[in-house]
């Protein structure tokens, strides 16, 4: 997937997800859900684990929230909280776009 789209930029959304049980992720689930997000024009780019392995805080490229809650729902994961974000703050308290025209 190409981050532009007909001359737009993909939005980016942090999603938070809440397991009931710890997470065990292997490469064959990771493989799946990357087909059913190509499938739904969803791009996974890194997800953090909380200590106790029962959150996650991914982030995302798609083209709208109800994308990835259709991704999430076809893989059997949970997209409890979806954020869109456009700016980070750096250490210095710098603003950072996350997409650079």
């Amino acid at each position: 997937m190409d981050r532009l789209r007909l001359g737009s930029i993909m939005p980016i959304f942090v999603v938070e997800r809440r397991f009931a049980e710890a997470l065990e992720l292997d490469t064959e689930d990771a493989d799946g859900i990357n087909r059913i997000n190509l499938d739904e024009d969803v791009r996974w780019l890194y997800s953090f684990l909380s200590a106790d392995k029962r959150k996650t805080y991914c982030l995302y490229e798609a083209p709208s929230p109800e994308a990835i809650r259709r991704a999430a729902s076809r893989a059997g994961i949970p997209a409890d909280e979806i954020v869109e974000v456009s700016d980070r703050i750096l250490p210095d308290a710098t603003l950072e776009p996350l997409h650079q025209h």
